[in-house]
């Protein structure tokens, strides 16, 4: 039999007190509760609820500043075309995670812990956006950045299929909006 840590169970307990209650509607006691310890015990795992959410998202937000650094040298059809795709794979990915991100915004980028990720979802949705100066265009793409977050958590498709599918929405919203496929 397989022995979770403390840290591990902490973890697992936090993210689904955050997902079912949120960031701010989740307390470091709730968490104690959960995972049947004390508040004590897991402050001595980690000194906030930030720093829980912190390595809850540690991955996720490397791999979407990984992501942003690759948009950075290309031009804008090619950037969006690859943000499209990269942002679909790494949600994919992380499910739980981009939740954790992106279902809190904007409360969550006001902490912070987490000052860092709001560039980078600026730069996101810019790419998205086709970098474009258009208030429709970056709309859309907050919306199709929301909406792929939230699809993705809610659906149990084959991860295949469903990746198709957001990648032909996304490109059918941000690229040729007024084209049919």
């Amino acid at each position: 039999m397989v022995r979770v840590s403390t840290r591990d169970e902490i973890l697992r307990v936090a993210a689904e007190r955050f997902a079912h209650f949120g960031y701010k509607g989740t307390s470091l006691q709730d968490i104690a509760a959960g995972v049947g310890c004390s508040k004590a015990t897991l402050l001595y795992h980690f000194a906030s609820k930030d720093a829980i959410l912190a390595q809850l998202v540690e991955a996720a937000a490397r791999e979407l500043g990984e992501l942003v650094a690759r948009l950075e040298p290309l031009d804008a059809a090619a950037a969006q075309a690859a943000a499209i795709d990269g942002f679909v794979d790494l949600v994919l990915r992380y499910r739980r995670e981009a939740a954790l991100i992106y279902g809190g915004i904007p409360q969550f980028l006001q902490e912070p812990a987490f000052a860092d990720l709001l560039p980078l979802t600026d730069a996101l949705c810019a790419a998205l956006a086709g970098r474009s100066d258009d208030a429709s265009a970056c709309v859309a793409a907050k919306v199709v950045l929301s909406g792929i977050v939230t699809v993705v958590i809610d659906e149990d498709k084959d991860p295949t299929e469903l990746r198709a599918a957001l990648l032909g929405v996304a490109r059918r919203a941000l690229i040729h909006p007024h084209e049919k496929d």
